[in-house]
């Protein structure tokens, strides 16, 4: 759980908060684990009380001290414990509220450190982004009165160093013109694909010379050596779009080489890592029917030691010997891969308690099934509709004045699941609608 080397807190004042810290992690992981029962709001609320008295102890000791910067095994439990109660009310529907901002803003971190250290990435994941920012900043001023000023200013500082990097990230694409940023935009996806390409279980050489001849295509728009305007005049940006093309040319050869086999000082991470990977991809697939998203912090805590414990930026083996370009470049995209799955299940979170999931998992795949079926023309007449309605009725009946109850509790997210029902009944009352219009006027032609 710890990361390496992890140096104890020296003022003897900060034990006891650590030590009971430590406790609330263990009743956090305990909470996480339990299958047998789906995860309530008043299962997570004590505990994050707890957390939040230690922390406001812990600004208490460290007040007016420099070491502030210096992490210590405190503040690792005490990011174990945020990243548990973020994931938590994710899990019981609370999406909106500002503990479960602390998850996805240490995910975006990550993300944009990777993303600099790439050197590589695209207008459209800096958009994502840029939104998902926008939307905490949002919750936290909706939530700033409800919750301890320690956590909001913890959260705020948090978004502001994502802000910082991303700003920096941005200013490097200003440089590009408009017109070179769909080739940029493709060169980034090609060095991703080359990526992927090369850690697949069975590596495929003509799947990267089929990228290779995408390359080619696009050196084969080049005049004299640049990309030009229609008038012929070089266009801005010529450097960064020269180096990535290159770039993509000198990674293509060195796959092509290794045909996927890495370097065996580095086989066991490359392994753990191929395996989060795929894990999390799985899930991105099943994540409405499977994912409960505290499964996500075993996948963040892996991923985050395997990230810390490189040197000066570099994977080293056991001797301290750092990796090959290729070992050193693949580890890196499988860490990136996987905290880009990590923040994609995080963004499409519904704000739903996992006990009402099944209920709306149900009504979005009969609002999908309706949507098709309007829009390829509606049903000829309406007994087609009769499942669809018995579907919807047998869900409303579920409901007890107005709410979906599970035992005694009334779990959270009702509004979602309630607004998704009408708009089914909305669905199938337009369709029947259309039928009998319909029916009329060939009435009416008879």
């Amino acid at each position: 759980m710890e990361s390496p080397a992890v140096p104890v807190p020296l003022d003897p004042q900060e034990q006891p908060i650590l030590e009971r810290l430590l406790r609330t992690r263990d009743a956090l992981l305990l909470l996480k684990q339990d299958k047998s029962t789906y995860i309530k709001s008043r299962d997570v609320l004590p505990l994050y009380e707890q957390v939040i008295e230690q922390v406001e102890a812990l600004n208490a000791v460290r007040k007016d001290q420099d070491r502030r910067l210096v992490h210590n095994r405190l503040d690792y439990v005490l990011d174990d414990c945020f990243q548990l109660i973020s994931l938590l009310f994710l899990t019981v529907g609370r999406n909106n509220e500002a503990p479960a901002v602390y998850s996805l803003a240490t995910t975006v971190q990550r993300l944009l450190d990777h993303l600099e250290e790439a050197g590589f990435y695209s207008a459209k994941d800096l958009d994502s982004i840029t939104k998902t920012l926008a939307g905490m900043r949002q919750t936290l001023d909706r939530c700033r009165e409800a919750y301890s000023p320690a956590l909001i200013t913890l959260l705020e500082s948090r978004i502001e160093q994502c802000q910082n990097l991303l700003d920096r990230l941005q200013n490097g694409l200003e440089l590009l013109d408009p017109l070179l940023a769909p080739t940029h935009e493709t060169l980034v996806s090609i060095l991703r694909s080359l990526s992927a390409a090369n850690t697949r279980s069975k590596f495929s050489p003509s799947e990267v010379h089929g990228f290779r001849e995408q390359l080619n295509k696009i050196k084969e728009t080049m005049k004299d050596g640049n990309f030009v305007a229609p008038d012929g005049t070089p266009l801005q940006g010529q450097d960064i779009v020269k180096g990535l093309l290159e770039r993509c040319w000198k990674w293509s050869e060195l796959v092509l080489e290794r045909e996927g086999r890495i370097d065996e000082r580095f086989r066991e991470p490359y392994e753990r890592l191929v395996e989060i990977r795929n894990q999390l991809e799985r899930l991105s697939v099943t994540q409405a029917w499977s994912l409960r998203e505290t499964d996500l912090f075993q996948y963040q805590r892996k991923l985050d030691r395997i990230d810390e414990a490189r040197v000066d930026g570099n994977f080293v083996d056991a001797t301290g010997q750092p990796a090959d370009l290729h070992a050193q470049r693949t580890l890196l995209y499988l860490i990136r891969r996987s905290y880009a799955y990590i923040y994609a299940l995080l963004i499409s979170s519904e704000p739903v308690s996992e006990a009402l999931l099944p209920i709306y998992n149900q009504l979005q795949t009969l609002r999908r099934c309706l949507i098709e079926v309007r829009e390829s023309g509606g049903v000829s007449n309406s007994r087609e509709l009769y499942p669809y309605s018995m579907k919807l009725n047998s869900i409303d009946n579920m409901r007890v004045d107005g709410k979906f109850y599970v035992g005694n509790d009334i779990p959270e997210g009702q509004g979602s699941v309630n607004g998704l029902l009408a708009e089914c009944y909305d669905l199938v009352y337009e369709l029947r609608a259309a039928v009998v219009e319909e029916e009329k006027e060939n009435g009416t032609e008879g």
